[in-house]
């Protein structure tokens, strides 16, 4: 399978190779009876109110997640919203815009370190809500 470069420079200004097809989960859920729904994996934690930054952090990473940040606070502002960070860190710009996005949502964030939280990473996962800040061993 050849690499294809995704959204120019990645973190460490070394060009960001993905695979040309990823390979996306689904998960099928029993509606009752006869009928089932499938979702992609991260549409179903998307549903659980659950974002995950899996990646070094660019534009196209931060704009999926402030964009399911925004979603979510307006879906209910009253509920928590959990963001579990596996990064090396990646733009300073893309990780303000997670950030300030974190800082203004009205909704309680968790933050989650699974893997590790590097560089910018670190600091989103310093803005969740104090008292609501993980690390897995």
């Amino acid at each position: 399978m050849a690499p294809s470069r995704l959204g120019g420079r990645g973190w460490g200004g070394a060009a960001v190779l993905l695979p040309a097809v990823a390979y996306i989960p689904t998960v099928t859920e029993n509606e009752g009876g006869n009928r089932e729904r499938s979702f992609d994996i991260y549409s179903r934690l998307l549903k659980d109110r659950i974002i995950l930054i899996g990646r070094p952090m660019d534009d196209v990473v931060a704009n999926l997640v402030v964009a399911q940040l925004i979603y979510l606070s307006a879906d209910d502002p009253d509920k928590e919203i959990q963001i579990y960070v596996n990064s090396p860190g990646g733009s300073v710009t893309a990780g303000f815009a997670i950030y300030d996005t974190m800082q203004y949502v009205r909704s309680t964030i968790s933050t989650v370190c699974i893997g590790r939280a590097a560089s910018f990473g670190t600091v989103i996962l310093m803005a969740g809500a104090k008292g609501r800040r993980f690390s897995l061993p």
